[in-house]
């Protein structure tokens, strides 16, 4: 579940350039100042960027210098997509472009995508500007989902930028920044939905070869759009699962933010749950709770079957909808291996797993535990050890007979204090600390807490490998 990256050397690439139509070249913002607040040389390693000094870094991700021999200009991407289900045709990169292209280590093509840097045809009404807070939260939120197995971008970068931006859901005037992110793909299913609603078929099929050949690395088939839309529904149906097993509320999952890669990205009003609580919401205004945590699945699942609709242009129905058919077997597996791995036991079988996440849920819902002091205790042997009292952990114990494995009880922080969460109450105290005090060492020592987990979690046996692997 945990992908370490490997050291390489830089190697550009202008992949994106083969498919006309797609974006529209942009110019970054000027900025009054640039002050370098995160950089990510653990994953810059990945794509031969950690080498680049301070100066140079912030003349590549605050001035937006080009990198040698990849794109010449940002792209601002096009896309439409559904808006708490309602179609926007209106829509498109606002406030981010397409930076570069580059290769990574294992000769995947990976992106380096902007937010905060400046308008673009798509803004609308908005400055195409990033508060620093939002900043800090996608740290904060891409950190703690790769610790615990998400596949999800990477914030490579955030600089400060130096202006004042006002807005309707923070105390303003706020602090502003420019964020760069690491990720396998800005491709949307928004994208497919623009080509199809322009019936602009050769877009459609450049994009459909571009995701097979580039992104998946696979030879099109016979039928590639069926080919394409099996391999989105194992993606997304594991990621859709993954953010179940972390606690994880995206927020908004429109099909504009769903990628097709299935890579998890563009955080705005995320939340972790506490509980396992199906009706909890992070967006204030998801007044009907459309995306709240037990109904991502179905959301994501929902997206899906708009890309569907859309490639219904190059493909018969039927193996479409046989496609999408398989998502709730794929979501119940993904959830079962997820589960177990994050409890840090070998596979059980498929029936023996689903009774374990039923009476685990049940167990932490009775008790009011939370998720992450379950999984933390089951590892560090508090709940093993008859810590837990009532019917419901005995037979969770039970369950669980003869299939520990100590190999993923032995890194320190299974034995530390407790667990280490991402509660909103945190992430308010961490960006305190910055806002009133200019003092970043508690983001620092929670990215250090963060990464110290994502180590414990490598301990843990693979039931299997995620389709992302």
């Amino acid at each position: 579940m945990i992908l370490t990256p490997q050291a390489t050397k830089f190697t550009p690439a202008t992949d994106i350039m083969s498919v006309p139509g797609l974006a529209d070249p942009v110019a970054p913002a000027r900025f009054p100042q640039h002050v370098l607040r995160f950089r990510n040389d653990r994953w810059a390693a990945s794509v031969g960027l950690d080498g680049l000094d301070d100066a140079a870094w912030i003349e590549h991700f605050g001035r937006f210098a080009p990198l040698p021999g990849s794109l010449e200009q940002p792209l601002a991407l096009r896309y439409h997509g559904h808006q708490f289900r309602v179609y926007n045709p209106e829509i498109g990169d606002g406030r981010g472009f397409l930076f570069a292209q580059m290769r990574d280590g294992a000769g995947r093509l990976m992106d380096l995508g902007t937010k905060g840097s400046g308008q673009t045809p798509y803004s609308r009404f908005g400055d195409g500007r990033l508060t620093l807070k939002g900043g800090v939260r996608e740290i904060l939120a891409t950190e703690m989902l790769e610790a615990l197995g998400v596949a999800t971008s990477k914030t490579f970068s955030v600089v400060e930028t130096g202006e004042a931006l006002h807005r309707g859901d923070e105390p303003s005037p706020t602090r502003s920044c420019v964020l760069v992110r690491l990720s396998h793909s800005h491709i949307r299913i928004g994208s497919f939905q623009r080509a199809a609603f322009l019936r602009d078929e050769p877009l459609l099929r450049a994009l459909t070869d571009y995701a097979l050949t580039r992104l998946y690395r696979v030879e099109p088939e016979a039928d590639p759009a069926s080919q394409l839309l099996n391999l989105v529904v194992e993606r997304t149906a594991d990621l859709a699962a993954s953010y179940m097993i972390a606690g994880f509320v995206h927020g908004v999952l429109n099909s504009d933010n769903i990628n097709v890669t299935g890579e998890s990205f563009d955080y705005g009003p995320w939340r972790f749950t506490p509980y396992w609580e199906p009706g909890f919401t992070a967006a204030y205004f998801d007044h009907q709770g459309l995306y709240a945590f037990g109904r991502q699945a179905e959301a994501i699942h929902w997206d899906v079957a708009q890309l569907a609709i859309s490639l219904r242009e190059l493909a018969e129905s039927e193996p479409l909808v046989a496609a999408l058919e398989r998502f709730p077997d794929l979501y119940a597996d993904a959830m079962r291996r997820r589960f177990c791995w994050r409890l840090g036991i070998g596979w059980p079988g498929e029936e023996r797993a689903a009774a374990l996440i039923q009476q685990g849920v049940q167990a932490m819902v009775a008790d009011r535990v939370t998720i992450d002091r379950f999984f933390f205790d089951w590892r560090g042997g508090t709940l093993r050890d008859e810590g837990y009292a009532g019917e419901h952990w005995d037979s969770f114990r039970k369950a669980l007979d003869g299939l520990a494995d100590e190999g993923a009880t032995r890194h320190p922080y299974w034995h530390g204090p407790g667990p280490c969460s991402m509660h909103i109450d945190e992430v308010e105290t961490i960006w305190d600390a910055i806002a009133q005090r200019d003092d970043w060492q508690p983001l620092h020592d929670k990215v250090a807490a963060i990464r110290s987990m994502r180590e414990a979690h490598e301990y843990a046996p693979a039931a299997f490998q995620s389709p992302a692997e």
